[in-house]
């Protein structure tokens, strides 16, 4: 079945334009009005400060721009195509290789370094994960050596405003000899691709295969791939993708002995998202979302038990999060929130998003929002798929929405958001078929400007 037998959305008028139109003008204002008002942004110690992102202003070409344009040209040319006729495996490994091609190529437009400069930052986890010689110190330490005040013995940035998790992650990779800049960044890379496989995977288990296929030359080439490369958010993206991919196995399993094994992992994968950021919790509203495409609500307890297993075993080695949170907080407001103003970033925050995800994702929502009614129709084949589309990105925008109102996000959402991008990214779906190309065009075309004139900090 074709992608306009299924996917056709209802009429959707002029619902794209504006949506398009307002998510340019968004970004637009989010550089325009601190260069023309002087209005300082960030903190003024933060030499990165092209907002909306925390990026420079440097274009120039490099040795992964041709790659990088060729596999654009390729993409747009033939991806669809190749989307719909590839067997359903070899679309899994396809897409994933694609993937970790787009992210390189980017990456390396700024030379080698592109693969290492973000990784080995002092700032960054690895250097401190080389640093790392017991385990259960690190844990029993952990929360006392957040604060300010625990100077010189207070973690670095990225480690102290993330759960000991994240810090984990590579110090296993350093044990493993896999801790150089780009060793690291590779396996990165590798992980991070895996994400477009495991959403297409979920998409295909809550019975929306066509909206799989047409779905995956958006994922593969994101403009979210700039971003992605070497981004240690980019592991939680994968693991956070994963998580609700077994997740909807879970609710579509046939025998009862499948489901509990699905929601197991799912709630083991999704627990280890809450142990890499404090902010994952909101994930539950994705998680809600893929319980009611699925229509079946049985897995949730399960899931929700075995989420609790890795911040278990993080509390029998001393850490505890709800122990760690609040002395987080004191530390981000002693910092850097403090001379962030909320006045620009409640609105510059989603021009940063519209930055990582691309702006023909706002032509999406927009155009998605009309397909809102068939939420709750049962509906044939097309109306079911278009249930599913709908319901997960309404659920990534429920993230967006939770994280904005707690203020915990002030910049840096084109990273720290990476989680919700591909769902979000969905809503590319519900556009008329006569945008599709144009739209898959625009996308890559943005990853290329944004890699182009912007020396990007992650």
């Amino acid at each position: 079945m074709s992608r306009a037998a299924v996917l056709d959305p209802v009429a959707t008028g002029r619902a794209p334009l504006v949506g398009l139109l307002a998510t340019l003008l968004l970004v637009a204002a989010g550089v325009l009005v601190p260069l023309l008002t002087g209005w300082q942004v960030h903190p003024r110690d933060d030499d990165l400060g092209f907002a909306p992102t925390h990026g420079i202003w440097q274009p120039g070409l490099g040795v992964g721009t041709p790659v990088a344009l060729a596999l654009a040209v390729a993409g747009v040319r033939w991806g669809p195509r190749l989307a719909q006729r590839l067997p359903w495996g070899r679309l899994l490994l396809v897409s994933a290789v694609a993937a970790a091609a787009w992210m390189l190529a980017l990456a390396l437009v700024d030379g080698p370094s592109g693969l290492t400069r973000a990784l080995g930052n002092r700032w960054e986890y690895l250097p401190t994960a080389r640093e790392v010689t017991s385990v259960p110190e690190l844990l029993s330490t952990f929360t006392a050596r957040i604060p300010y005040s625990a100077a010189p013995d207070n973690w670095v940035t990225h480690v102290a405003g993330h759960p000991p998790g994240a810090l984990l992650f590579f110090v296993a990779l350093v044990r493993l000899g896999l801790g150089g800049d780009l060793a690291a960044g590779l396996v990165v890379t590798a992980v991070a691709a895996t994400t477009v496989p495991a959403v297409l995977v979920a998409l295909r288990a809550l019975g929306a295969p066509t909206a799989a296929r047409a779905a995956a030359p958006y994922l593969v080439l994101s403009p979210a791939a700039v971003y992605l490369c070497v981004s240690a958010d980019a592991v939680f993206t994968a693991t956070a993708a994963w998580g609700l991919a077994t997740l909807a196995l879970a609710t579509t399993a046939r025998a009862a002995s499948a489901r509990t094994a699905w929601a197991v992992l799912a709630g083991l994968l999704l627990g280890t998202c809450v142990t890499f950021s404090y902010g994952l919790p909101l994930l539950g509203t994705l998680c809600l979302a893929v319980l009611a495409a699925g229509r079946r609500w049985t897995p949730l307890p399960v899931a929700a038990v075995s989420a609790l297993v890795p911040l278990l075993l993080l509390l029998a080695g001393g850490y505890a999060i709800w122990e760690a949170y609040p002395v987080l907080v004191e530390r981000y407001w002693d910092g850097i929130a403090s001379r962030r103003p909320a006045a620009y970033w409640s609105w510059g925050n989603l021009a940063a998003l519209a930055v990582s995800a691309g702006p023909l994702v706002g032509a999406g929502l927009a155009a998605a929002g009309r397909w809102g009614r068939e939420v709750t129709a049962a509906g044939d084949g097309a109306a079911r798929e278009r249930r599913a589309v709908v319901l997960l990105v309404a659920g990534a925008a429920a993230f967006v929405l939770l994280a904005s109102l707690s203020q915990m996000s002030k910049g840096e959402v084109e990273r720290i958001w990476l989680p919700v991008v591909p769902w979000m990214a969905l809503a590319l779906l519900a556009l008329p078929p006569r945008w599709a190309g144009p739209a898959l065009a625009g996308q890559v075309a943005w990853a290329l400007v944004v890699q182009h004139l912007l020396y990007t900090s992650w």
